[in-house]
């Protein structure tokens, strides 16, 4: 079997971890073990961050349709069974930007939410 020789891989896989910690404090960016597991951990944050930035988002939408519901004098949960009850398929991202940028087309859905409740 012939004798493998893997200096190149090596140096590769070692600078790639490197280059990933740069910017990181002192050993961790310039000793390879610190750099590893420095960047193994920075790696597992963000992909946990990455979940929770939907999580945060959606309960921030969720904040802004109820602060206008409450305004028109509907409760969060009532104007949601509404707008399915009225056929409406409109996402909560795209509620809480009609609810922040426009008020008339607003008042439209919150019209079409409580026409939704009487009918169910």
């Amino acid at each position: 079997m012939p004798r493998v020789k893997r200096g190149t891989h090596r140096r590769a896989s070692r600078k790639k971890v490197l280059e990933q910690a740069s910017g990181y404090f002192l050993t961790k960016s310039k000793l390879y073990r610190a750099a590893q597991e420095a960047v193994e951990r920075g790696l597992k944050f963000a992909y946990v961050g990455r979940k929770n930035k939907k999580r945060d988002y959606r309960a921030l939408w969720i904040v802004r349709i109820n602060a206008a519901c409450r305004e028109a004098g509907i409760s969060y949960s009532k104007f949601m069974h509404g707008l399915k009850a009225s056929g409406m398929d409109l996402n909560r991202k795209v509620l809480a930007e009609v609810a922040l940028k426009d008020d008339a087309a607003f008042q439209q859905l919150i019209a079409a939410a409580k026409a939704g409740l009487e009918k169910a």
